[in-house]
C-alpha cells in the first residue's frame, strides 16, 4: 500500500509541476490584416490553441517576431515556407499554395 501511495503521490506532483501550454491568441482575440494580397487576412488563435498550439510553437522558435506588425509576410514568403507556410505547407497543415485553401485565411475585401 506504501509503494502505491508513493507513486500516486508522485505522479500528482508531477502533473501539478507540468507545464501548462499557453494559447496561440486568447479566446475571443482575432488578429487581422487588412492589406493581404487577396483581401483581408483572418487569424483566430481559438482554431490552434484548441489543436494544443501554444504561443511558444512559432513565436520563440523564430518563426514570428513578438511585437505586433514586426513581420512583413508576402504569400510568396509563406510558400517557400516561412511564416504560417513552415506549417501549412500541406504536410502538417493545408497548404498556403492550395487555391482551394484561400479563403480558410483570406476571410475579408481587400482594403482600399
Amino acid at each position: 500500500m506504501n509503494r502505491f501511495l508513493s507513486l500516486a503521490l508522485v505522479l500528482f506532483a508531477a502533473l501539478l509541476l507540468a507545464p501548462v501550454p499557453s494559447h496561440a491568441v486568447p479566446e475571443g482575440i482575432v488578429l487581422t490584416w487588412p492589406d493581404g494580397d487577396t483581401g483581408m487576412v483572418v487569424f483566430d488563435g481559438t482554431v490552434h490553441a484548441k489543436k494544443g498550439l501554444g504561443c511558444e510553437l512559432c513565436h520563440t522558435a523564430g518563426l514570428f517576431q513578438l511585437k505586433k506588425n514586426a513581420d512583413k509576410m508576402t504569400m510568396a514568403e509563406l510558400n517557400k515556407g516561412k511564416f504560417c507556410g513552415s506549417c501549412h505547407n500541406g504536410k502538417k497543415a493545408f497548404s498556403t499554395s492550395d487555391p482551394k485553401s484561400c479563403k480558410k485565411c483570406h476571410q475579408g475585401k481587400k482594403a482600399q
